[in-house]
Formats: C-alpha cells, structure tokens, sequence
C-alpha cells in the first residue's frame, strides 16, 4: 500500500529552499560590499604612499640646494640669522617639525617675519613645495675655533677607499687632519593630499 502524501508538505520544502537562498544572496551581497571597500581603501593607500615618496624624493633638491648655499656663503657661517633660513648653532630647543607638544619654541614653517623665514624653493615637478633650513653643529654663534662644534676630518688609513672620516664631538678635542664643521639640513616637503614630509641631512 503506497503511502499517501500531504498536499502541502512539498510547498513547505519550497518555501525553506527559498528562504534558504535568501540567506546566501544576503550574505554573498554583504561579502561583495565588504570587498569593493576594501580595494577602494587599499588603492587610497598607495596613492597616498606613492604622494609620500613623490615628496620624499622632492627633498634632494633641498639638499642640493642648501650644499651650494653653504659653499658659496662661508663669510655668513658664524652668525645666527645672518639669512632668515640659518643659523649658525644647533637651536637644541627648536622643533622643526611642529609635533613635540613638550618643545613650546616650535618652528613657523610658513613665518611671514623677515628674520625668520625658511629659504622656499618653490614647487618641483610633482607639484610638491620644497623648503629647508641650516643649522651649523655648534653650541652658539661664533668663530668655529671659539666655540663647540661637530667637526669632521678625512685622514689616511682606510684599506678601501685610502682615506676616513673622524668625527669630533662638540665636547672638543682634536681630530688629525683639517677638520670641518658639520652641517644639519632640514628639508620640508609639502604635496598634493597635504602630504608633508621631513627629510634631513649632514653635510660639511
């Protein structure tokens, strides 16, 4: 004897089916949101990483810059502010970055005082503003000899390249050869995004 079968038990099975896929389209719907937003955030990222390092690089044109300024200007070296972007000691309470909530001498990047005003460069290529500011390694103002600085000096002995560098330390004391002061450059680089971004280097 066969048996017999409910009229509406196939309609139940339909209507669970149905529910059932429901649930999926939802959760597949949700699953291709949450992608399209995280390849938005992850293309948001490079392009903000490749305006970084579009503006980092623009700080090399601030180095050599500020390298031709120092060889071509020693009578100006010894004095604070003798132009509004150098200084001819280390300034160890200034902030060039504007970030040290504990340093309340912070450095006005974009200074309208006639003493004090970094040496902007204008925008590269990029689009990117390129200003700097010198420091000489000193304690104070003054004849290098009369005051403490960093100096450097190439002397003979290296096996590779035949010559070394000493670095002297502005405590004093002596280094063989002639030494020479050292230098700090700070570079700022402001691009599209407000991208900003600090690049700093020691010459002599």
């Amino acid at each position: 004897m066969r048996a017999r079968t409910h009229p509406f038990a196939a309609a139940r099975e339909r209507g669970a089916i149905l529910f059932v896929a429901l649930i999926v389209l939802v959760a597949m719907s949700l699953a291709g949101i949450a992608l399209m937003r995280s390849v938005d955030t992850n293309v948001l990222i490079a392009g903000n990483l490749a305006f970084r390092q579009g503006a980092t690089a623009g700080g090399d044109w601030g180095i050599e810059d500020a390298r031709t300024w120092i060889s071509g200007n020693a009578a100006l070296l010894n004095d604070d502010l003798s132009t509004p972007f150098y200084y001819a000691s280390w300034q160890e309470t200034q902030d060039l970055t504007g970030n040290n909530s504990l340093i309340a001498n912070d450095y006005n990047w974009d200074s309208t005082n006639a003493g004090e005003q970094p040496r902007d460069l204008g925008f590269d290529a990029a689009g990117n503003r390129v200003q700097y500011l010198v420091h000489r390694l000193c304690d104070k103002a003054g004849q290098p000899n009369d005051v403490h600085c960093v100096k450097s000096s190439l002397v003979a002995g290296s096996v590779q390249a035949g010559t070394s560098k000493v670095i002297q330390g502005a405590g004093g004391g002596s280094v063989p050869g002639k030494a020479s002061v050292l230098y700090r450059v700070t570079v700022k680089i402001t691009g599209p995004r407000n991208t900003v971004s600090f690049v700093q280097a020691v010459m002599n």
